[in-house]
């Protein structure tokens, strides 16, 4: 029969368990190694890391149009950055994978330590340590009370302590334990850290944000599916089709600014229905609100804000045959300081039924729009107010190119339509309010007015309240864990031998290095022995650092039986009881020898 020593040396033969049993091994070293603290704390670092790409670099989740600039400004790094993943930072694979790999380290981590701590927190203090004089922070004093006097002094010390008593011989001992709070507090910490990781997951997950421009003056909108956004982001579970309904009518929009053109503040008078308005039917009845840049207005789970704002100016095309066309679409701000804005209003000729004829026909009106116009050669705005308007035109007529299948801006034409000869630049004007000009055709553009608009933003994220419970919680833990002591304490009580006074010795071990205990030692033993000043007590006490000072915060206390000495090779003479029974003269009138360790 084979020895252990050829078993382990000889090589593994068909149908050896050992190959197997390495596996597992080596699963259950990469388990612990993947659920350590310091791995933990390396992907937190990790995560960190790589979110840095998201901040600082454009993402296309956000604005494409930066996207494509920053390829056009760096063509030899954007192809490696794009390769990698750095303009989709928070939806590619590799950090997805530090995400999921931080999430099993902390429940990995904590989960177990929350179970241990819960049985801690139902086991009794541990045992007094047989020698207290090698502890840290001891005292001991002979005091004029009989055993069950003295035990109720330490009891009334030591209210709000989770404490234990045991007969020990001819005495008592009392074992008392405080501070469980401290790892409670840094559990809730941990616990919280992985519900917030888990909310914002929930909300990437299940969240969309849409924005949507909507004209002041009763413009509507209502969330009833994607098509009704002019951008759309959905969560990985969300496919645009089952949003949460309500509606949104903005009736007026006011904005006001200082006298050097800063805004001051921007207000829109907006009424809303919710899920139940519409499902009751009233459809007519609209609740107000004022909604203003970061107060959004909150229904049915989703947030409404104000993003931001501009004008629209509404032209009037008569056409040669007397039908007429008018166009009211917004234009964007070019310059944030006086909103000079710029765009395209686009019409299709009416009554056309030639396809031909009706592709050449087609108008576009571009410009500028000055809200208040320095009325120059070169139209300009002062001031971003709606005080003087005026536009500078362009007005083109042709084929616009909508039919082609191709998307287009509507901010501006197809400059391939104009440099084909598609398109053609007709007239060149400006224009105020009421004024129009005629085209060689006879058709008329007039320029009635200028419209404002908002622009919307509609955020759903189940996950935000989970995310702002977890974050108070976080706080909550962290305090704890860094205002609350773990401490222990000890007390021994031995009868004279008349049995009309009693021996106290006590001690106290603090679970972490610095932890302030001496200070709170100092009064305990005041209150209980008295001060050494007062010479009939004999009081000797002894406080400071130790080699049998606990600094872990695990569960080892140290000495943690009577059973149990303490370390030897401490040279230090400890104030504690000499080898002499109680009942003889040296503890009887009070006085106390150093004893020899052990």
């Amino acid at each position: 029969m084979a020895t252990a020593t050829e078993l382990a040396t000889r090589p593994p033969e068909k149908g050896d368990p050992r190959p197997a049993n390495g596996w597992i091994a080596i699963l259950r070293n990469a388990w612990r190694a993947l659920t350590s603290m310091r791995t933990a704390l390396i992907l937190l670092f990790l995560l960190a890391l790589g979110a840095l790409p998201g901040a600082l670099l454009p993402q296309r989740s956000l604005n494409q149009q930066l996207v494509d600039q920053y390829f056009t400004d760096h063509p030899t790094i954007a192809p490696l950055l794009s390769h990698l993943g750095f303009f989709d930072v928070f939806a590619a694979p590799w950090f997805a994978a530090v995400y999921l790999l931080l999430m099993v380290s902390l429940v990995g981590c904590v989960l177990p330590r929350t179970i241990e701590h819960a049985k801690g927190l139902r086991a009794a203090p541990v045992a007094t340590p047989r020698n207290l004089g090698r502890l840290p922070h001891h005292a001991t004093a002979t005091l004029d009370l009989s055993p069950d006097e003295a035990a109720e002094r330490v009891r009334g010390r030591l209210r709000g302590w989770r404490r234990t008593e045991k007969e020990a011989g001819s005495g008592r001992t009392i074992s008392a334990e405080k501070g469980y709070l401290r790892e409670a507090g840094n559990l809730l910490f941990h616990l919280s850290l992985i519900g917030l990781l888990v909310g914002f997951a929930g909300g990437k997950l299940y969240g969309y944000e849409g924005q949507v421009i909507v004209m002041s003056g009763g413009g509507q909108f209502c969330n009833t599916g994607i098509l009704g956004y002019d951008s759309f982001q959905a969560g990985l579970r969300v496919d645009g089709t089952n949003l949460t309904p309500f509606c949104v009518q903005v009736n007026d929009f006011d904005a006001t600014y200082q006298p050097n053109g800063q805004a001051e503040s921007y207000r829109a008078a907006i009424g809303y229905q919710t899920t139940a308005d519409l499902q009751s039917g009233h459809v007519n009845q609209w609740r107000p609100y004022q909604l203003e840049v970061n107060h959004p207005l909150r229904l049915d789970g989703s947030r409404v804000y104000l993003l931001g704002n501009g004008y629209a100016p509404r032209f009037t095309v008569t056409f040669p045959n007397g039908q007429q066309r008018v166009g009211e679409i917004q234009w964007k701000a070019v310059d944030q300081n006086t909103m000079l804005s710029e765009g395209a209003t686009k019409f299709e000729p009416p009554g056309v039924t030639d396809e031909q004829q009706r592709r050449s026909s087609q108008l576009a009106i571009t410009g500028l729009l000055a809200p208040t116009s320095s009325r120059g050669n070169v139209v300009t705005s002062v001031f971003p107010a709606l005080d003087d308007p005026e536009v500078a035109i362009d007005v083109y007529r042709g084929d616009l190119g909508l039919d082609d299948g191709r998307g287009q801006s509507i901010f501006e034409v197809d400059q391939s339509q104009i440099d084909s000869g598609a398109l053609k630049r007709i007239v060149r004007t400006n224009l105020v309010p009421g004024q129009s000009v005629t085209l060689d055709d006879g058709t008329t553009v007039r320029f009635d007015s200028v419209q404002k608009w908002v622009s919307l933003q509609v955020s759903h994220d189940p996950g935000q309240d989970a995310v702002l419970v977890f974050a108070v919680l976080m706080l909550v833990g962290l305090g704890l864990s860094l205002s609350i002591r773990r401490r222990r304490f000890w007390a021994r009580l031995v009868p004279t031998a008349d049995g009309t006074r009693t021996v106290v010795e006590i001690g106290g071990l603090a679970r972490t290095d610095r932890a302030g205990y001496g200070e709170e030692f100092d009064r305990i033993r005041a209150d209980l022995l008295g001060s050494p000043a007062d010479g009939d007590s004999g009081v000797v006490s002894t406080t400071g650092d130790s080699p049998a000072t606990d600094s872990s915060d695990d569960d080892s206390p140290g000495p943690d039986s009577p059973d149990e000495d303490l370390p030897a090779g401490d040279s230090r003479q400890d104030a504690s009881h000499s080898g002499s029974s109680p009942g003889d003269n040296s503890a009887a009138d009070g006085s106390v020898t150093a004893a020899k360790d052990g």
